[in-house]
């Protein structure tokens, strides 16, 4: 039989133990959560003009939707925008993106209208207002291209820009602006 001194320590010790465990300091987030965090705060509706470089004659003065959600307990943002002048019509064919932390890294999934899902790695800028995405691999059919490159400014609580990269057959691409003030 175990002496009560004896039962006693180990008491006192397993308490210790969870009393350390419970104020060991919490590691400082990762580049990848603050920028993660940073986009978060755009969660929202979204409009405003699109500019293309070549010009889109379907962009025009009509204006981008775009509506931007956390979900997942807080693990990823849906990020959803319609093209300039189409219906707000759920069975019409809009892009969807996904953003979310993975391990160490702020990725991005694209899942595009040509029918490819490419996905992206961020940097984040040293000011914190900047997440820039470079591409990593493709999956699905690049037959019609696919995106390649997507940039995020938040300029304030209002207000934030989105430059996409859509690479086209023949190593062409297209660049997309868009100017976004938050419609609620």
């Amino acid at each position: 039989m175990k002496s009560p001194r004896f039962l006693l320590s180990l008491a006192l010790m397993s308490l210790s133990t969870v009393a350390f465990a419970q104020t060991a300091p919490t590691p400082a987030p990762s580049e990848a959560q603050k920028s993660f965090d940073q986009l978060k705060t755009l969660a929202g509706t979204w409009t405003g003009p699109v500019t293309a470089n070549p010009p889109q004659p379907d962009f025009g003065d009509k204006p981008l939707w775009l509506s931007m959600r956390v979900t997942s307990r807080g693990n990823a943002i849906v990020h959803e925008m319609k093209q300039p002048g189409t219906p707000d019509d759920p069975s019409k064919d809009d892009p969807i993106t996904l953003l979310y932390v993975d391990n160490d890294r702020l990725t991005l999934t694209h899942y595009c209208d040509a029918g490819n899902r490419p996905r992206m790695v961020a940097k984040a800028s040293p000011d914190g207002k900047r997440v820039e995405f470079d591409f990593v691999d493709v999956a699905g059919s690049t037959q019609y291209g696919h995106m390649h490159h997507a940039v995020f400014t938040v300029i304030d609580a209002n207000h934030h820009t989105e430059d996409w990269t859509f690479m086209l057959p023949g190593d062409k691409h297209m660049q997309a602006h868009m100017d976004l003030q938050r419609a609620k």
